[in-house]
């Protein structure tokens, strides 16, 4: 579904790559967690898949196309939110009837749906919406175009808290085994109960790359008031005692994947810098 074979990318101006000799393979079926620190490439990785980015050097492959060749069969098959959005200001019934029709699977019902999750009606006009309540109707948008790649950057910046609920709702019933949706965020328990793959990069390369069932196969996460004696990789001392990542052991039951620890534990057993 997406490849991408020793790829760098150096805005312009700049005195270093944003992303390295990036190598990195996704399949479909996966709502993907894509995990960096500030100045990782996270969103120059967004849009390089997007092509609205050339690689410096490399070679992108997205469902068999170059995305910078921009064609339509390519276009109408991808989607990206954006963390900063600039939608124009008209009613929502002419932002649908002037862009759904560039989608082949657009479906009123599931943007119907999606905004009913959001606490929103159709007949609302974008520019009198808040921030939060454009990024709620702009992704109810993307999830009814039904895309076979989805890519958002940062979705959750900017929800409350019950629309932070309702965006992880609205993901997992428009997902299906054609589709690949990535996640950029920084905003890891958000998500936590939502991905089912997580990739971990810095702007070197792929540091983690595993699905949560392999995740919980391998580890335990836990917080307790003293660390267990034997198979600690990772702890922090939070109240009341510590939180720890360690391996799992036969028979030892499984636990959630925290992503946080995750993140810490990938980057200190990779010596990567955390900015």
């Amino acid at each position: 579904m997406i490849s991408m074979i020793n790829v760098s990318y150096r805005y312009s101006g700049s005195k270093r790559n944003s992303i390295s000799d990036f190598n990195m393979e996704l399949s479909s079926g996966k709502i993907v967690g894509l995990l960096g620190a500030n100045g990782a490439g996270k969103s120059t990785l967004l849009y390089l898949i997007s092509g609205l980015l050339k690689p410096t050097a490399g070679e992108v492959n997205v469902r068999g196309f170059n995305p910078w060749d921009r064609k339509p069969a390519f276009l109408n098959e991808i989607f990206l939110v954006p963390e900063e959005l600039d939608i124009p200001s008209v009613s929502l019934a002419k932002f649908v009837d002037a862009y759904s029709p560039f989608y082949p699977r657009f479906s009123r019902q599931t943007m119907e749906e999606a905004l009913e999750h959001f606490n929103l009606s159709p007949d609302i006009h974008l520019g009198s919406l808040s921030m939060g309540q454009k990024k709620k109707a702009f992704l109810a948008f993307a999830l009814a175009c039904h895309t076979s790649v989805l890519l958002m950057d940062e979705p959750t910046n900017g929800l409350d808290i019950p629309g932070k609920s309702e965006f992880r709702k609205a993901v997992a019933q428009t997902m299906d085994d054609n589709r690949t949706i990535i996640i950029s965020t920084h905003q890891v328990r958000d998500l936590e109960q939502l991905l089912d793959h997580v990739m971990i990069m810095d702007n070197k390369g792929v540091l983690l790359d595993d699905s949560i069932e392999q995740l919980q196969e391998r580890f335990v996460f836990g917080v307790a008031s003293t660390l267990p004696e034997n198979g600690v990789i990772w702890s922090e001392g939070v109240i009341g005692g510590y939180a720890f990542m360690k391996m799992r052991t036969p028979g030892e039951p499984e636990t959630d994947v925290n992503l946080e620890a995750l993140f810490n534990y990938t980057y200190m057993k990779n010596n990567a810098p955390m900015a």
